[in-house]
């Protein structure tokens, strides 16, 4: 270990010198690269947590400059994927710590596989699909999972510990109804991101340094520019759908799934199963139709009031519209039902 690197961290009485090297033995994987997981994985790399890793389905767009860290306009120009754009900036800053960038969607046939053998599973995901996803998971291998959410100048956290705590589920049986804000519609600030996301890796800390005891326990949200804290504390419900009945119905969804992105005008496409696309091939047919870009890890095509970009596994990112149809439509139409 370079102690010199982590000095000041060893320096804070909780962590000490044992305390750092537990943390370089530490596993924490990120769902979700955007703000919220920039910030996250920027503060774990550099605190020493030596195995970490991000998955992510996007790509950088010069919309996510202003909030997601680690990103920069090249990573934009260049339409990295943001696991890809993420590891590279993070093995420069911490050759100690092994980061690695999954370009995927998580979903219920492949999210066991991205979690097990991890300490600590890191929420920042976009949606309460893939979080109702990360808390059966979590329940189901006795992982714990933070999860944190962020819309305007309003965040909010949660740690879910299996079997000591409420679970996502406890506390919000269903998803949000009616008419709420969204990063669309609301847009997003950066100290409201950082709040959440310093929140999140705090208590990951403690957990990977087996300070369970030490954690808030309350639902926490806060709105940094009207100064509005609140600290609330959930029960567990007994008559729980998933920590309770163990009924882990998002598990066990194999459809085909659509996601309107926050913060862009977009939907993503998820086939059943992973396609295997040669994009090379469906570069220069689809080039007919528009103009076309890529790299090795994406095709991009340009179509009118419309933009494809496709990933070899067969995922699409739909952009100009908010409409799964007119989505799905386009996909059959260019990709292939």
């Amino acid at each position: 270990m370079n102690r010199e690197k982590y000095s000041r961290q060893i320096l804070f009485q909780p962590i000490g010198a044992e305390g750092q090297e537990k943390l370089l033995r530490g596993k924490v994987v990120i769902i979700g690269c955007g703000a919220l997981g920039t910030a996250q994985a920027n503060a774990l790399v550099r605190a020493g947590v030596g195995q970490l890793r991000i998955v992510d389905r996007d790509c950088v767009e010069e919309s996510n400059l202003a909030r997601q860290l680690l990103f920069d306009e090249a990573d934009a120009a260049e339409h990295l994927p943001k696991a890809v754009a993420a590891e590279r900036k993070l093995r420069c800053a911490n050759s100690e710590v092994q980061v690695e960038g999954v370009v995927a969607d998580a979903h219920s046939g492949n999210i066991e596989s991205l979690i097990e053998g991890f300490q600590v599973i890191l929420d920042g995901t976009d949606n309460f699909e893939t979080r109702y996803l990360l808390n059966d998971v979590a329940l189901k291998l006795g992982i714990p999972w933070i999860y944190g959410a962020v819309v305007a100048s309003y965040a909010v956290t949660l740690t879910v510990v299996p079997g000591r705590t409420p679970c996502l589920a406890c506390v919000f049986p269903k998803p949000p109804r009616g008419m709420h804000d969204t990063c669309d519609t609301a847009g997003v600030i950066a100290p409201a991101v950082a709040w959440a996301a310093a929140i999140q890796v705090t208590e990951a800390l403690k957990i990977l340094l087996g300070r369970e005891a030490e954690l808030h326990g309350s639902l926490l949200a806060y709105d940094v520019w009207k100064n509005s804290y609140h600290a609330i504390k959930p029960q567990i419900d007994p008559g729980c759908r998933a920590c309770g009945a163990r009924d882990f119905v998002h598990l066990e969804s194999t459809e085909t799934t659509h996601t309107t992105l926050c913060g862009q005008d977009a939907v993503h496409i998820r086939p059943r199963e992973s396609r295997g696309l040669d994009l090379p091939a469906l570069g220069a047919r689809l080039a007919q139709f528009g103009s076309v870009r890529g790299n090795e890890f994406l095709l991009r095509c340009t179509l009118d009031a419309h933009e494809l970009t496709v990933f070899p596994d067969g995922r699409a990112i739909i952009k100009g519209t908010h409409d799964p149809a007119v989505a799905r439509s386009l996909y059959a139409k260019y990709i292939g039902a």
